[in-house]
Formats: structure tokens, sequence, C-alpha cells
């Protein structure tokens, strides 16, 4: 679980920058987070069919309609956070082994810690709807140690 694709604190990237307006700035976020999602999605979608994960039909369906809303308020950023939450959860839970054989557990480990950096800051889910994940997600959010230096010295 701790194969990640960037090695650096995913806090700077969510963080409000001081010129740009909270709803912008979530609006923008959540709508970059579906598309990563909706491509990491992609990589297992042939094995995630009706007839294999019937659930997972509905909620991609309500998340694409809830994308093309072009209110972006707090309340609806939460509704699609939170679809976009159990997507991520049902890829880990149903096709883990799958983005493993395909080499895309880096991918999404860092994605849904990003993700998961993102509601924290933001309030943007119920610790309740997410406590399914609690384990991968303190295995994932617990800062990784620092790397020893390699200092080549020429001779």
């Amino acid at each position: 679980t701790k194969v990640r694709v960037v090695d650096f604190d995913l806090k700077e990237l969510v963080v409000l920058p001081r010129e740009i307006d909270l709803n912008e700035w979530l609006a923008c976020s959540t709508t970059t987070f579906f598309n990563l999602i909706n491509l990491q999605y992609s990589t297992i979608s042939e094995f995630c069919t009706g007839d294999t994960c019937p659930a997972m039909t509905d909620v991609l369906v309500l998340t694409s309609h809830q994308q093309k809303a072009s209110n972006y308020q707090h309340s609806l950023v939460k509704k699609i956070c939170r679809y976009l939450f159990h997507v991520l959860a049902h890829i880990y839970w149903s096709h883990y082994k799958e983005t493993v054989a395909m080499d895309l557990h880096g991918h999404i480990n860092t994605l849904y810690t990003h993700f998961v950096v993102f509601i924290r800051e933001f309030n943007l889910m119920d610790p309740k709807e997410t406590s399914i994940m609690d384990d991968l997600t303190e295995a994932l959010c617990t800062p990784l140690p620092p790397q020893p230096q390699n200092h080549v010295t020429e001779r």
C-alpha cells in the first residue's frame, strides 16, 4: 500500500490559494478529481460490468449527471465527493488485483491519498461515511519516512 507515484506532501496541493474563491477552488478541484477518478476507473471498466458490479452502474450514472451541473454549491460538491469516494472504494474492494496486475497501484494509491487529503481539508465528507476505508486511509495518509539521500562525491 505504500507504493505511490509522488513522494511529497499532498496537502500542499489542496490548500486554498489566497487569491482564489473557495467555491471556485472546490469546483475546479472536484472537476479534476472527477476526471482523474474516471480515468482510473476506465482502466478496470472491462472488469466492472452491470453483471459483475450492478451497484457501480448506478453510482457512475449519478456521478456523470452531477458532474454536468453548472452550479457548484458546497452541498453539490459534497455529494459529488461522496460518489467519487464510492467509486474509489469500489476499485479497491473489487478490482485491486486487476489494478496491481496492470502496475497501476501506485497511481490509485496516490489518487486516493490526494482525494482523502482534499475531502478532509474542506470537511466534504463525514468521517462515518469514509470509515469503511479507515485502515487503508491510515496506511496511505501516514507520512512516508524520509528517504536517505544519496550523496555522491566526486573523486
